[in-house]
């Protein structure tokens, strides 16, 4: 059975989807103050390593563990969620059916309590 990675488009995809996911996240309101001061090239570069990998293509991700890579960014589920919807958003607009999203969404799940951060009230 083909991964993922492959039944999506491969590499071509995956850039056109996480071109997508940027657009999207960036114009966002809500989601804009985390991207200023980012070297958006070099995040996207990092994204579609992480995307390849995570849907099983040829590349490893070598970029930081979630954790550490969004600590200092005090991201909220909310906010989580909202990324999560813009990117199956993207996902969807660059023709990936609703099943393979929702597979992709069950494997970024266990990532929401690496990336948020507590935001329980003082």
């Amino acid at each position: 059975m083909a991964s993922i990675y492959d039944q999506v488009g491969g590499a071509s995809a995956v850039a056109a989807v996480v071109d997508e996911f940027y657009v999207r996240v960036v114009a966002d309101p809500s989601l804009a103050g985390y991207f200023q001061d980012v070297d958006m090239g070099r995040l996207k570069a990092h994204q579609r390593s992480f995307v390849t990998a995570a849907l099983g293509g040829p590349q490893e991700y070598r970029g930081k563990p979630m954790g550490e890579a969004h600590a200092s960014l005090g991201i909220s589920a909310q906010d989580f969620d909202t990324v999560v919807g813009h990117l199956a958003g993207a996902l969807e607009a660059c023709g990936v059916s609703a099943e393979t999203i929702g597979t992709i969404a069950s494997a970024l799940a266990p990532l929401k309590e690496q990336i948020t951060q507590n935001q329980a009230a003082a």
